[in-house]
Formats: C-alpha cells, sequence, structure tokens
C-alpha cells in the first residue's frame, strides 16, 4: 500500500490524497469533518496529504511534525514557485 501512495505522489499530491481517501481510512482518522481535507486539498496538499498519513489516531508527535513541516515547506514552494511563473509571463 504504501508504494502505491508514493506512486500517486508523484504523480500529484492531490491523485496520491484522493487515492488515500477512497483506500483507506486515514483521512478520516486524521480529520474530523469535510470541510478542512477539502480546503487542504485545494490549498496546501502536500500539507494535508502527509499530516494524514503521520496521524496516527491519538495525534501527530516528535518526527511526525518534521515531515509535515517539510510538507508545508513543499506547499509553499510549489505556490511561489507559481506565482513566480505568473509574474514572469505578465511581464512579457
Amino acid at each position: 500500500m504504501g508504494c502505491l501512495i508514493v506512486l500517486f505522489a508523484l504523480i500529484g499530491p492531490r491523485a496520491a490524497l484522493v487515492f488515500v481517501w477512497l483506500t483507506t481510512n486515514f483521512i478520516s482518522r486524521a480529520y474530523d469533518g469535510f470541510l478542512l481535507p477539502f480546503v487542504g486539498f485545494l490549498l496546501a496538499p502536500w500539507t494535508t496529504l502527509v499530516y494524514a498519513l503521520v496521524h496516527d489516531g491519538r495525534g501527530v508527535t516528535g518526527f511526525g511534525w518534521f515531515c509535515v513541516a517539510l510538507a508545508v515547506l513543499a506547499d509553499l514552494s510549489s505556490s511561489s514557485a507559481s506565482a513566480r511563473q505568473g509574474y514572469q509571463y505578465q511581464q512579457c
């Protein structure tokens, strides 16, 4: 199962998030409702995915928070890269 999640993550974090939601209970175990995972799917897919994977039902501890922090950095870098690309496109 882990290898399939990594395969879908290489395609894109949103594809991996949908795959995890359809095949496991990780999303429902980590999040109580529908709104937060949906907003995370739209705005911060890496963070949403990693938080769901490292949440063990009781919470996130230790190395899990480090992984979540790396996912936040991945989301920030991907959004800033796309914003920079749009800014450069407008100047031409």
